[in-house]
């Protein structure tokens, strides 16, 4: 997310509210379609981003699903093989403290 917001920081955008929106959707589309983000705005406050598709595409290509990622990972390494002991492995984690006493 703060990668996209960065690039979103990064690019010249427009504002309009959505009235004016409604009356210049086919220009503001074209600007979209240039590259140019167009902020839309209900009463001032920002509520939509209206982007081109390749913009959506460059946003969204590189991203992958966890489980995608988890199941490559799985696929090249050999858990076995590593011996990972959950017990060492997380054993100075979690706080051992008693928390705050909490009537129920």
């Amino acid at each position: 997310m703060y990668i996209i917001m960065s690039i979103w920081k990064e690019m010249a955008t427009s504002r309009r509210s959505i009235a004016e929106v409604r009356r210049d959707l086919p220009k503001l589309v074209r600007e979209a379609e240039s590259g140019k983000p167009v902020e839309l705005t209900r009463h001032g406050k920002p509520v939509a981003v209206l982007i081109g598709r390749r913009s959506l595409e460059r946003i969204v290509s590189d991203q992958r699903r966890f489980t995608e990622a988890y199941k490559d990972f799985t696929g090249k390494t050999n858990l076995a093989e590593l011996a990972l002991d959950p017990d060492e492995l997380f054993a100075n984690v979690r706080d051992k403290t008693p928390g705050r006493n909490v009537r129920l």
